[in-house]
């Protein structure tokens, strides 16, 4: 007999999801970007960062190209420049935390607003590797562990959804 668990199924998607990091410049940004690209239009997907004092990380740029997903278009926001900006943070059914600094930032908001909030440990690639090729090679590792906590989540991309 065997006594190896079923695989686990992926959830719905939740209506509406903000992938949070510290900048808003490499990790946030590929989350949202490449969820967009994998599940389309069935969920709001934004993201932000605890600051919003750097641009979109061009090797962000390179790596999420290589799979189709566009972010050279990408604008950095903070978290108080989404409620300036008259977002309403509190429709976030899930906030996604991939840094530590994020993850207590939207704690933070969980007393005011019901949300559910997770943190997903995500490599920072920023300041790795010498040389091109090896920060391209630390980039494309943050990219497939997005990846693979996506499907994990939720499922195989949905075909021709952009």
């Amino acid at each position: 007999m065997d006594d190896t668990p079923p695989p686990k199924l992926p959830e719905a998607l939740p209506q509406s999801v903000l992938f949070c990091c510290d900048h808003n410049a490499v990790r946030s940004p590929m989350a949202e970007g490449i969820m967009k690209k994998f599940y389309g239009t069935a969920c709001y997907i934004q993201s932000a960062g605890v600051r919003s004092d750097m641009e979109i990380d061009g090797f962000a740029i390179a790596v999420c190209a290589e799979i189709g997903v566009e972010l050279s278009r990408h604008r950095s926001r903070s978290f108080d420049e989404m409620k300036e900006w008259g977002d309403d943070l509190s429709s976030f059914d899930l906030v996604l935390a991939l840094s530590p600094a994020s993850q207590r930032r939207a704690l933070d908001l969980t007393q005011y607003f019901h949300m559910d909030v997770e943190y997903w440990p995500i490599l920072d690639p920023t300041g790795l590797g010498e040389g091109r090729e090896a920060k391209l090679a630390s980039y494309r590792q943050t990219r497939d562990q997005i990846i693979a906590r996506l499907i994990a989540r939720w499922g195989p991309p949905v075909p021709d959804v952009t």
